[in-house]
Protein backbone atom coordinates (compact mmCIF):
# COMPACT_ATOMS: atom_id res chain seq x y z
CA UNK A 1 0.00 0.00 0.00
CA UNK A 2 1.53 3.69 -0.81
CA UNK A 3 1.94 5.66 2.00
CA UNK A 4 -0.69 8.03 1.31
CA UNK A 5 -3.74 5.61 0.08
CA UNK A 6 -6.98 6.73 1.29
CA UNK A 7 -5.72 10.38 1.98
CA UNK A 8 -7.19 13.80 0.61
CA UNK A 9 -5.46 16.41 0.39
CA UNK A 10 -5.66 20.09 -0.99
CA UNK A 11 -3.18 21.71 -2.21
CA UNK A 12 -3.04 25.37 -3.29
CA UNK A 13 -1.62 27.19 -5.87
CA UNK A 14 -0.92 24.13 -7.75
CA UNK A 15 -1.30 25.57 -11.20
CA UNK A 16 2.36 25.17 -12.02
CA UNK A 17 5.80 24.88 -9.91
CA UNK A 18 6.24 23.58 -6.73
CA UNK A 19 2.35 23.18 -6.09
CA UNK A 20 2.04 21.27 -9.28
CA UNK A 21 4.81 19.22 -8.66
CA UNK A 22 3.57 18.38 -4.92
CA UNK A 23 0.32 17.82 -6.17
CA UNK A 24 1.44 15.25 -8.56
CA UNK A 25 3.95 13.65 -5.81
CA UNK A 26 1.04 13.40 -3.52
CA UNK A 27 -1.28 11.68 -6.19
CA UNK A 28 2.16 9.23 -6.99
CA UNK A 29 1.59 8.41 -3.38
CA UNK A 30 -1.70 7.68 -3.03
CA UNK A 31 -3.75 10.62 -2.26
CA UNK A 32 -6.43 11.96 -3.75
CA UNK A 33 -5.89 15.11 -4.52
CA UNK A 34 -7.28 18.64 -4.63
CA UNK A 35 -4.94 20.98 -7.23
CA UNK A 36 -6.54 24.68 -6.35
CA UNK A 37 -5.28 27.84 -7.91
CA UNK A 38 -6.45 31.47 -8.99
CA UNK A 39 -5.34 30.11 -12.81
CA UNK A 40 -7.75 28.69 -15.29
CA UNK A 41 -4.80 26.36 -15.89
CA UNK A 42 -5.39 24.08 -12.80
CA UNK A 43 -7.76 22.17 -14.63
CA UNK A 44 -5.26 21.56 -17.21
CA UNK A 45 -2.65 20.39 -14.51
CA UNK A 46 -5.16 18.02 -12.80
CA UNK A 47 -5.81 16.76 -16.24
CA UNK A 48 -2.62 15.73 -16.93
CA UNK A 49 -2.31 14.17 -13.92
CA UNK A 50 -5.77 12.17 -14.43
CA UNK A 51 -4.24 11.23 -17.82
CA UNK A 52 -1.68 9.42 -15.79
CA UNK A 53 -3.85 7.52 -13.79
CA UNK A 54 -3.55 9.38 -10.74
CA UNK A 55 -6.88 10.98 -8.73
CA UNK A 56 -6.88 14.63 -9.17
CA UNK A 57 -9.20 17.00 -9.44
CA UNK A 58 -9.18 20.70 -9.73
CA UNK A 59 -10.81 24.23 -8.68
CA UNK A 60 -10.17 27.51 -9.55
CA UNK A 61 -9.72 29.68 -5.97
CA UNK A 62 -8.27 32.66 -4.89
CA UNK A 63 -7.05 32.11 -0.81
CA UNK A 64 -7.95 35.91 -0.35
CA UNK A 65 -11.43 35.19 -0.61
CA UNK A 66 -12.94 33.46 2.35
CA UNK A 67 -16.05 32.95 0.38
CA UNK A 68 -14.38 30.57 -2.26
CA UNK A 69 -12.05 28.97 0.13
CA UNK A 70 -14.82 27.85 2.47
CA UNK A 71 -16.99 26.84 -1.38
CA UNK A 72 -14.21 24.50 -2.27
CA UNK A 73 -13.64 23.13 1.51
CA UNK A 74 -17.79 22.36 1.31
CA UNK A 75 -17.36 20.32 -1.85
CA UNK A 76 -14.07 18.48 -1.00
CA UNK A 77 -15.91 17.28 2.20
CA UNK A 78 -19.05 16.77 0.24
CA UNK A 79 -16.93 14.67 -2.20
CA UNK A 80 -14.97 12.99 -0.12
CA UNK A 81 -15.85 13.04 2.89
CA UNK A 82 -12.87 13.73 4.67
CA UNK A 83 -9.71 16.36 4.66
CA UNK A 84 -6.13 14.83 5.71
CA UNK A 85 -3.80 16.87 4.30
CA UNK A 86 -3.88 20.91 3.16
CA UNK A 87 -0.53 21.89 1.56
CA UNK A 88 -0.36 25.76 2.10
CA UNK A 89 1.87 27.12 -0.95
CA UNK A 90 -0.16 29.40 -2.62
CA UNK A 91 1.72 32.91 -2.66
CA UNK A 92 3.41 35.83 -4.54
CA UNK A 93 6.11 37.63 -5.41
CA UNK A 94 7.16 40.86 -6.87
CA UNK A 95 9.62 43.16 -5.53
CA UNK A 96 9.64 46.47 -4.43
CA UNK A 97 11.89 49.09 -2.71
CA UNK A 98 9.91 49.87 0.29
CA UNK A 99 10.15 53.99 -0.33
CA UNK A 100 8.34 53.35 -3.14
CA UNK A 101 6.20 50.79 -1.93
CA UNK A 102 2.37 51.43 -1.97
CA UNK A 103 -0.32 50.65 1.18
CA UNK A 104 -1.91 48.12 -1.69
CA UNK A 105 1.42 46.21 -2.58
CA UNK A 106 1.64 45.57 0.85
CA UNK A 107 -1.63 44.39 1.51
CA UNK A 108 -1.88 42.53 -1.20
CA UNK A 109 1.51 40.55 -0.45
CA UNK A 110 0.18 39.77 3.36
CA UNK A 111 -3.41 39.23 1.88
CA UNK A 112 -1.82 35.97 -0.53
CA UNK A 113 1.01 34.73 1.57
CA UNK A 114 -0.19 34.94 5.26
CA UNK A 115 -3.93 35.49 5.93
CA UNK A 116 -4.57 33.44 2.49
CA UNK A 117 -3.39 30.43 4.74
CA UNK A 118 -4.89 31.48 7.84
CA UNK A 119 -8.11 30.93 5.68
CA UNK A 120 -7.33 28.12 4.10
CA UNK A 121 -6.26 26.27 7.88
CA UNK A 122 -9.05 27.69 9.49
CA UNK A 123 -11.53 26.22 6.84
CA UNK A 124 -10.12 22.79 7.15
CA UNK A 125 -9.25 22.72 10.96
CA UNK A 126 -13.05 21.93 11.54
CA UNK A 127 -13.33 18.42 9.84
CA UNK A 128 -9.29 17.49 10.94
CA UNK A 129 -10.16 18.22 14.66
CA UNK A 130 -13.29 16.15 14.63
CA UNK A 131 -11.14 12.95 12.08
CA UNK A 132 -8.76 13.93 15.16
CA UNK A 133 -5.91 13.46 12.40
CA UNK A 134 -4.29 15.92 9.97
CA UNK A 135 -1.24 17.07 8.21
CA UNK A 136 -1.01 21.20 7.41
CA UNK A 137 2.43 21.96 5.17
CA UNK A 138 3.01 25.70 4.95
CA UNK A 139 5.26 26.92 2.14
CA UNK A 140 7.75 29.26 3.54
CA UNK A 141 11.20 30.30 2.35
CA UNK A 142 14.59 30.57 4.03
CA UNK A 143 14.14 34.38 2.51
CA UNK A 144 12.77 35.95 5.53
CA UNK A 145 12.54 33.38 7.81
CA UNK A 146 16.55 32.86 7.88
CA UNK A 147 18.20 34.67 5.48
CA UNK A 148 17.64 37.97 3.51
CA UNK A 149 18.92 38.75 -0.26
CA UNK A 150 21.51 41.06 -0.68
CA UNK A 151 19.94 42.00 -4.22
CA UNK A 152 16.91 44.00 -2.22
CA UNK A 153 13.49 44.92 -3.34
CA UNK A 154 12.07 41.65 -0.47
CA UNK A 155 10.97 43.67 2.42
CA UNK A 156 7.73 42.66 2.21
CA UNK A 157 8.21 39.27 0.77
CA UNK A 158 10.58 38.60 3.88
CA UNK A 159 8.20 39.99 6.31
CA UNK A 160 5.34 37.87 4.80
CA UNK A 161 7.49 34.52 5.23
CA UNK A 162 8.66 35.25 8.62
CA UNK A 163 5.09 35.58 9.68
CA UNK A 164 4.60 32.01 7.93
CA UNK A 165 7.52 30.72 10.20
CA UNK A 166 5.80 32.08 13.46
CA UNK A 167 2.21 30.94 12.12
CA UNK A 168 3.42 27.45 11.67
CA UNK A 169 4.88 27.07 15.39
CA UNK A 170 2.15 28.77 17.32
CA UNK A 171 -0.97 26.65 15.07
CA UNK A 172 1.60 23.16 15.56
CA UNK A 173 0.44 23.94 19.75
CA UNK A 174 -2.77 25.21 19.13
CA UNK A 175 -3.98 22.03 17.25
CA UNK A 176 -1.09 19.55 18.52
CA UNK A 177 -3.82 17.76 20.91
CA UNK A 178 -5.96 17.35 17.88
CA UNK A 179 -3.32 14.38 16.76
CA UNK A 180 -2.82 17.06 13.81
CA UNK A 181 0.76 18.12 12.69
CA UNK A 182 1.67 21.54 11.55
CA UNK A 183 5.02 21.76 9.81
CA UNK A 184 6.90 24.44 7.37
CA UNK A 185 9.19 23.72 4.43
CA UNK A 186 11.76 26.61 3.68
CA UNK A 187 12.65 26.44 -0.06
CA UNK A 188 16.21 28.34 -1.68
CA UNK A 189 16.53 28.55 -4.81
CA UNK A 190 14.27 25.97 -6.89
CA UNK A 191 13.86 26.10 -10.85
CA UNK A 192 10.44 27.28 -11.49
CA UNK A 193 8.74 28.77 -14.11
CA UNK A 194 8.31 31.82 -11.82
CA UNK A 195 11.61 31.64 -10.81
CA UNK A 196 12.54 32.20 -13.88
CA UNK A 197 10.08 34.58 -14.58
CA UNK A 198 12.07 36.62 -12.00
CA UNK A 199 15.53 36.11 -13.19
CA UNK A 200 14.78 37.57 -16.84
CA UNK A 201 13.92 40.69 -15.32
CA UNK A 202 15.54 43.69 -16.05
CA UNK A 203 18.53 44.35 -13.14
CA UNK A 204 17.95 40.89 -11.38
CA UNK A 205 21.29 40.25 -10.43
CA UNK A 206 21.52 36.77 -11.98
CA UNK A 207 20.97 37.23 -15.57
CA UNK A 208 20.66 32.84 -15.81
CA UNK A 209 19.10 30.29 -13.54
CA UNK A 210 22.12 27.78 -14.16
CA UNK A 211 24.45 30.48 -13.31
CA UNK A 212 22.46 31.24 -9.30
CA UNK A 213 22.40 27.30 -9.67
CA UNK A 214 26.64 27.32 -9.88
CA UNK A 215 26.73 29.81 -6.82
CA UNK A 216 25.16 26.56 -4.29
CA UNK A 217 27.10 24.52 -2.51
CA UNK A 218 25.24 21.51 -4.46
CA UNK A 219 26.43 22.98 -7.66
CA UNK A 220 22.77 23.01 -8.72
CA UNK A 221 18.78 24.01 -8.31
CA UNK A 222 16.60 22.54 -6.42
CA UNK A 223 13.67 20.58 -8.62
CA UNK A 224 9.73 21.04 -7.54
CA UNK A 225 9.71 17.52 -7.15
CA UNK A 226 12.14 17.48 -4.71
CA UNK A 227 10.02 20.08 -2.20
CA UNK A 228 7.21 17.66 -3.29
CA UNK A 229 8.66 14.75 -1.62
CA UNK A 230 9.76 16.82 1.25
CA UNK A 231 5.89 17.44 1.60
CA UNK A 232 4.71 13.84 0.83
CA UNK A 233 6.87 12.92 3.79
CA UNK A 234 5.41 15.37 6.09
CA UNK A 235 2.05 14.64 4.80
CA UNK A 236 2.64 10.89 5.71
CA UNK A 237 2.31 8.52 8.93
CA UNK A 238 6.46 9.08 8.82
CA UNK A 239 6.34 11.93 10.33
CA UNK A 240 4.21 11.61 13.53
CA UNK A 241 6.00 12.95 15.52
CA UNK A 242 7.20 16.09 13.72
CA UNK A 243 5.21 19.52 14.20
CA UNK A 244 6.09 22.95 14.15
CA UNK A 245 9.29 22.32 12.42
CA UNK A 246 10.99 24.67 9.87
CA UNK A 247 12.72 22.23 7.43
CA UNK A 248 15.26 23.68 5.00
CA UNK A 249 15.81 22.68 1.37
CA UNK A 250 18.56 25.11 -0.25
CA UNK A 251 21.05 22.88 -1.29
CA UNK A 252 23.71 24.27 1.94
CA UNK A 253 22.74 27.98 0.53
CA UNK A 254 22.46 29.08 4.14
CA UNK A 255 25.02 27.50 5.53
CA UNK A 256 27.38 29.52 3.44
CA UNK A 257 25.80 32.56 3.76
CA UNK A 258 25.39 32.08 7.49
CA UNK A 259 29.15 31.37 8.18
CA UNK A 260 31.55 31.88 5.65
CA UNK A 261 29.73 34.25 2.44
CA UNK A 262 29.70 33.30 -1.25
CA UNK A 263 30.50 29.64 -2.32
CA UNK A 264 33.18 30.00 -4.97
CA UNK A 265 33.14 27.11 -7.38
CA UNK A 266 36.94 25.62 -7.62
Amino acid sequence: MKKLSGKVAIVTGAWRGIGAATARVLAQHGAQVVLTDLADGVHETAEKNRKDGLNAVAFKMDVTRTDQVSQVVREVLSKFRRIDILVNNAGTYPRGNIVEMSDEFLRQMFDVNVFGMFRCARAVLPAMMKQRYGKIVNMSSVTGSMVADASGGQTAYAATKAAVSGFTVALALEVAQYSINVNCICPGHIDTPGGREQTSKPGYPDESMEALGRTIPLCRLGTPEEVGELVAFLASDESSYLTGTHIVIDGGNILQETYRGPYTPQ
